[in-house]
């Protein structure tokens, strides 16, 4: 019986040893890739955390150095964020900041150049948004309206659209398209929630403009008008 059962297991020995000898190579393989790939990806987890401390103890720091208002700061600071943690939300927040200190302070070039880099290089949709809308603002003060309107034609995510509609309305109007301006404006109206407070702003806007904005038939007979004013004065002319 004994011998019996040792032939049993010799034999499943053998077994083993021709599977072992003919997938084992592979099996090693795999469960080198396996192993390694969990290894990197913990490793990975950890950098992302590292990196995230990190750049926000130099978001904080450089938050300080606009407080200060001290400009050759915010620039070295602001420069090392970029260089170090590009990729973080931090270094798109500290974009946006610097951009307003920038403004306060009448350094348009500055305003200008952090707010592209925010627009070209974050990707998070809301932070370029935020980042070309303001770009915008500034092109309008500058009387840059084809470039404003031209960086007004780009993808926003869609909660931003009516925000980019009133925006271009206050373009338009600047350029003396009173019928183009009315029709984004209307967009605006439609696309904003009827509690938000940005409505009302943009009815105020239509109300100067002569359109009562009670629906959609108000606001397209206010462009319709415009547009008649606007062909009766060009045939005048």
């Amino acid at each position: 019986m004994a011998n019996h059962l040792d032939l049993e297991e010799q034999e499943q020995l053998d077994q083993i040893k021709h599977f072992w000898k003919q997938y084992g190579n592979a099996i090693t393989w795999a469960l080198i890739v396996v192993l390694g790939a969990f290894a990197s990806w913990n490793f990975y987890q950890y950098w992302q955390r590292n990196q995230a401390t990190q750049a926000s103890a130099m978001y904080d720091e450089v938050e300080r150095a606009v407080k200060s208002a001290d400009a050759a700061k915010i620039d070295r600071v602001f420069a090392d964020m970029k260089d170090k943690f590009s990729s973080t939300a931090y270094a798109q927040q500290a974009g946006l900041l610097v951009a307003k200190q920038y403004y306060s302070s009448g350094n348009m070039d500055a305003a200008k150049a952090a707010l592209s880099w925010v627009a070209d290089k974050s990707a998070d949709a809301g932070y370029q948004a935020i980042a070309r809308l303001r770009l915008v603002s500034i092109l309008m003060d500058a009387k840059a309206y084809d470039d404003a309107l031209k960086l007004l034609t780009a993808s926003f995510p869609t909660n931003f659209e009516a925000l980019v509609a009133d925006r271009k309305g206050d373009v338009l109007l600047l350029q003396g398209k009173k019928a183009e301006a009315l029709a984004e404006y209307g967009k605006a109206y439609k696309g904003f929630d009827e509690r938000t407070e940005y409505r009302r702003l943009v009815e105020v806007k239509l109300n100067s403009l002569g359109i009562d904005p009670l629906g959609d038939s108000e606001v397209a007979k206010g462009v319709a008008t415009a547009k008649s004013a606007g062909a009766v004065a060009e045939g005048k002319k």
